[in-house]
C-alpha cells in the first residue's frame, strides 16, 4: 500500500496520541480565553462550521447547554457572506471550527461576529490559516498535519477541545478526569471489532444513523464518513427527530446505526431499537454485549467520543469491501472553500 492510499487509516490510528499531546498547546490560549468570558460572561453562543467541523460543534452545543446552561445557536454563513447582514452580538461568544480555516465564509462571517461586538474563538487545526488571523482568541486543536480527505483525527482532536474548554469553563472535575483518562480509552476503542455490521453496510442502498445527546454528534459523523467513503447514502438524526417522519423510511431488513449515550438518554434509543427490531429493521446498537461493542462506560462526553474512533475502523472496511478508494473520495478535495 502506497503511503497515499495510507493517509486515513495512518491518521485515524493516531488520533489517541493527538487527544494526549493536545494540552500542551491547548492551554495556554484556552487560560485567555476563560479571563475573557469570565470579565464578561456571554449568555449566549453562536457557533460556526461546516462538514466533520459543524459536527463538532454540535458536539460542543450539547457540552455547553448540558453543563453550564449556555443556550447555543448555530450561524449560517451566508447570513455574513451572501446577505451582508450584520447580527446583533454584543457581548455575545462567536466560537468557530475549522481543520484548515481557509474557508472563505468562515473566515467572512468571524469578521462579521466580531465587527458586531461578539468574542471570537476558533477551534483550529491550522493556526497559521486566515481564519486564525482574523480570530480574537485561536484554541489549537493541535492535531499535527492532516493529508487524508476525509477527517478522522482532526474530528477526534476537535472534540476533545470541546471537552477541555466546558470542562474549564464550569469547573467540571469529574469531566477533567475524563478527559485524562480519554487518550488510553480511544486507544482501546480503536480495537474494537465492529465487523458485524460490515455486510449489512457493504450491501446497502440507504441507511440511517442515529444519536441522542453526546452521540448525536457521532451519529452525524458517522453518516458523513460513508458518504464521502463508501458513496453510500446515509442519513442522521436524533432518536427523537427520526420518529417525527423519517422512521417512514424503514422497511425490512433496513440498516439503522443506533450510538447509545451512557446517560439519562439512553433509554429513549434503546426503546428505538426494540421498537425498530419489530419493525424488521436490521439493527446494530453500541454498547456492552452489543452488535457494536463498547467500552466500559465512564463519562457519557468522553464515552462518545471513544464510539467514533471504534465507528472508522468500520468505515474504512466498509469503504474497501464495496471497491472504493478512502483516499481518493469522488468530487472531494482536502479544502473545501464556500462562501
Amino acid at each position: 500500500m502506497s503511503d497515499i492510499r495510507a493517509n486515513m487509516e495512518a491518521e485515524w490510528q493516531k488520533g489517541p496520541d493527538a487527544v494526549r499531546r493536545q494540552p500542551t498547546e491547548l492551554q495556554p490560549p484556552l487560560d485567555e480565553f476563560l479571563r475573557c468570558i469570565r470579565r464578561n460572561p456571554p449568555s449566549f453562543v453562536l457557533t460556526c462550521a461546516r462538514g466533520s467541523s459543524a459536527h463538532a460543534a454540535t458536539f460542543g452545543k450539547h457540552l455547553l447547554e448540558r453543563h453550564l446552561g449556555i443556550p447555543v445557536g448555530a450561524f449560517a454563513p451566508n447570513v455574513a457572506t451572501i446577505y451582508r447582514q450584520r447580527m446583533k452580538l454584543g457581548g455575545q461568544l462567536f466560537i468557530t471550527v475549522s481543520q484548515s480555516g481557509r474557508s472563505d465564509d468562515l473566515v467572512e462571517s468571524v469578521a462579521m461576529a466580531k465587527a458586531a461586538g461578539a468574542l471570537t474563538a476558533t477551534i483550529l487545526n491550522d493556526t497559521e490559516s486566515p481564519l486564525a488571523r482574523v480570530s480574537d482568541i485561536v484554541l489549537p486543536m493541535a492535531a499535527g498535519p492532516e493529508l487524508s480527505v476525509a477527517a478522522t483525527k482532526s474530528f477526534v482532536v476537535s472534540l476533545s477541545a470541546w471537552l477541555h474548554l466546558a470542562a474549564a469553563w464550569g469547573d467540571l472535575g469529574d469531566l477533567r478526569a475524563a478527559i485524562a483518562r480519554l487518550p488510553d480509552r480511544l486507544a482501546a476503542a480503536t480495537g474494537l471489532d465492529w465487523s458485524a455490521a460490515l455486510q449489512a453496510l457493504c450491501e446497502a442502498t440507504s441507511l440511517v444513523s442515529l444519536g441522542r445527546g453526546p452521540t448525536l454528534a457521532i451519529a452525524r459523523e458517522a453518516a458523513l464518513k460513508l458518504k464521502e467513503t463508501s458513496n453510500l447514502h446515509a442519513e442522521a438524526f436524533s432518536g427523537a427527530e427520526f420518529l417525527h417522519g423519517p422512521i417512514a423510511l424503514v422497511e425490512s431488513s433496513y440498516p439503522a446505526l443506533l450510538f447509545v449515550p451512557t446517560d439519562q438518554a439512553s433509554d429513549g434509543l434503546r426503546a428505538l431499537a426494540a421498537d425498530l427490531r419489530r419493525k424488521n429493521a436490521n439493527v446494530f446498537m453500541t454498547g456492552e454485549g452489543e452488535a457494536l461493542p463498547a467500552l466500559t462506560p465512564d463519562h457519557p462526553d468522553t464515552d462518545a467520543v471513544c464510539l467514533i474512533q471504534s465507528f472508522y475502523a468500520l468505515a474504512i472496511s466498509v469503504a474497501r469491501a464495496r471497491g472504493t478508494d478512502v483516499d481518493l473520495p469522488r468530487h472531494l478535495q482536502k479544502v473545501t472553500r464556500t462562501r
